[in-house]
């Protein structure tokens, strides 16, 4: 299947409806499902946060449905370590059992994604900028100030968010990497618009709640007003279990994917957060 190529201007033309999800981690069947239930929606434009690899099985058919549905891609660490050829996945994990998985998942993606796909997520843009009604909005993947950084709901304080807007010249700024989505709006009394942070969730594994459904977010305008919505997707779990079996991926993988609860990457969890969960 021929490479598509990506072209985007720094500001693009103005949508008043678009897609956005993160965190494939090579999980095609959610991916597939996802985009099959956008196509539906009538949006404007489907944007992916980066991550394309990782976690899953068989990374490669990740690829040929970004290009069917003319997904516009952010680059996420993972995608620029397996473009440069790096040692890493600069996922920016500090604990050693963390770190222990995400080496085995990133050699596992490294090994099993083509040449080609390598030197397309190379060229990936590490953010995008768009008019979405009469807001500005900057799609990145952990935050626009680095590509593998944790902003956490229950940590990531209100006036830090507003600076990040400010710093970069954004309405709404949007992110994922933490594999949670949420957002919250940011009090702006001074400007016509108030600003937003969004993390658009991951499609890739369940958000450690105990559900297998994954999701992605509709961002749009409706008489000058944002509306953010999360929309979630079921797919074919216990396939996608069986395959990584087969691909020998590691169990507390596929556990994750049957259960709905992490079982690694936990250390990077602020207390709060972790608290959630069943480990």
């Amino acid at each position: 299947m021929a490479l598509f190529v990506q072209t985007l201007t720094l500001w693009e033309e103005m949508h008043n409806k678009i897609a956005l999800f993160g965190g494939v981690y090579s999980n095609y069947l959610s991916l597939e499902e996802t985009l099959k239930d956008i196509s539906k929606r009538n949006v404007d434009e489907i944007y992916c946060l980066g991550d394309l690899g990782a976690f899953g099985p068989n990374p490669n058919r990740v690829f040929p449905l970004l290009e069917k549905y003319k997904v516009k891609v952010v680059q996420g660490n993972y995608d620029n370590s397996i473009g440069n050829n790096m040692d890493d996945c600069q996922c920016g994990y500090t604990d050693p059992r963390d770190n222990y998985f995400a080496k085995l998942s990133y050699d596992y993606t490294f090994k099993n994604t083509s040449e080609e796909f390598k030197q397309w997520m190379k060229a990936l843009p590490n953010e995008i900028r768009i008019e979405l009604g009469s807001y500005s909005a900057l799609l990145c993947h952990g935050s626009p100030r680095q590509t593998n950084e944790f902003l956490w709901e229950t940590s990531t304080p209100t006036h830090f968010l507003e600076k990040l807007c400010s710093d970069f010249n954004a309405d709404i700024i949007c992110a994922t990497h933490t594999g949670i989505h949420w957002n919250r709006k940011l009090d702006s009394p001074l400007r016509s618009n108030n600003r937003y942070f969004v993390n658009v969730g991951v499609i890739g594994r369940p958000e450690n709640d105990g559900n297998t459904f994954v999701g992605y977010t509709l961002l749009y305008c409706i008489d000058k007003m944002l509306k953010i919505e999360y929309i979630p997707i079921e797919y074919d779990y216990r396939r996608l279990a069986i395959e990584m079996q087969k691909e020998k991926l590691p169990e507390q993988f596929v556990e994750t994917i049957l259960t709905g609860w992490w079982t690694t990457c936990l250390e990077v969890l602020p207390a709060k957060e972790r608290i959630k969960g069943k480990y």
